[in-house]
């Protein structure tokens, strides 16, 4: 039996364990390898292949990709008007989009982090969370049908002598807040329900009124959350074509401009998908500078 025993211990899985026991690092290094080669291979050498791909050209006849060095791509971009519009319009909407999440999560968050009954707080994140589980489409034919003409929007405007925004700009921008509010929501839920009482005791000893009390202590406690999830509703926004298609009329954005070239134009839509990238990277490196990455 002891002779078995000591067999099993000199055993290669035992031997192995007890390595992996003994060094931390080459643990945790294994651990990581696997996601770390997934991340390089798929997500960082499909980018590597799209901005190689930017500089290629495209047989003007045969429509063919031509593997032949050139910058001609970013040069229309930053030349031809239509694409200029497209990409300011792109980046226009992804900050209203969060800027219109952040005025709205606000108050709904501060209700749930300060305000609702500590029992009901679990329960109205849940409900914060229960529209991420239903399909992207479904949500986005909803507001179609809401905006549509004779919809729930007209429905309930007429007796007011008004009528729905209807399919464009606004609608796009109404729907992709709808979409990407949960997002906006959580941070600043997480960052008032952690905000110290006592601080908010202390400004009102001191005699400050609500409005400078929140100026001077919530909002700079606050502002790393609505960072953090402001990055998460202008990349969302940013890369988004589907709602656009749906409910944004005859309005173009980076994605759609993307979509419809990927066909007749590839090395163009390489070079329009560039655009995303580097601009939610600028926006990642100005989010740092207020700690919203920590936050994340």
């Amino acid at each position: 039996m002891t002779s078995t025993a000591q067999a099993a211990g000199r055993s290669p899985v035992r031997r192995l364990a007890g390595t992996l026991h003994r060094r931390p690092r080459l643990r945790l290094s294994l651990l990581l390898t696997a996601p770390l080669l997934w991340l390089a291979v798929l997500y960082l050498g499909s980018l590597a292949v799209l901005f190689v791909s930017a500089f290629w050209t495209t047989n003007s006849f045969t429509s063919e990709v031509v593997k032949v060095w050139s910058t001609d791509n970013f040069h229309a971009l930053f030349t031809t008007p239509v694409f200029r519009q497209v990409i300011l319009r792109s980046i226009g909407v992804a900050l209203a989009v969060t800027a219109l999440s952040a005025v709205i999560a606000f108050p709904v968050a501060f209700y749930t982090a300060r305000v609702a009954k500590p029992k009901w707080r679990p329960l109205l994140v849940v409900a914060i969370l229960t529209p991420l589980w239903a399909s992207y489409l479904v949500k986005v034919y909803a507001w179609r049908l809401i905006l549509s003409q004779g919809g729930f929007a007209d429905w309930t405007l007429k007796p007011f002598g008004l009528s729905g925004p209807g399919f464009g700009l606004f609608a796009a921008v109404i729907a992709l807040t709808y979409l990407w509010l949960p997002y906006m929501i959580l941070p600043i839920h997480t960052a008032l329900e952690q905000l110290p009482a006592n601080l908010l005791d202390a400004s009102a000893d001191l005699g400050a009124r609500a409005g400078r009390t929140f100026r001077s202590v919530v909002v700079p406690m606050v502002l790393p959350s609505v960072a953090a999830g402001s990055v998460f509703t202008f990349s969302l926004s940013l890369g988004d074509y589907i709602t656009v298609q749906i409910v944004g009329g005859k309005t173009q954005l980076i994605g759609n401009l993307v979509y419809s070239n990927i066909e007749l134009n590839l090395p163009m839509a390489a070079a329009l998908g560039t655009v995303p990238v580097v601009v939610i990277v600028l926006y990642l490196l100005a989010m740092r500078r207020t700690g919203a990455l920590s936050s994340l």
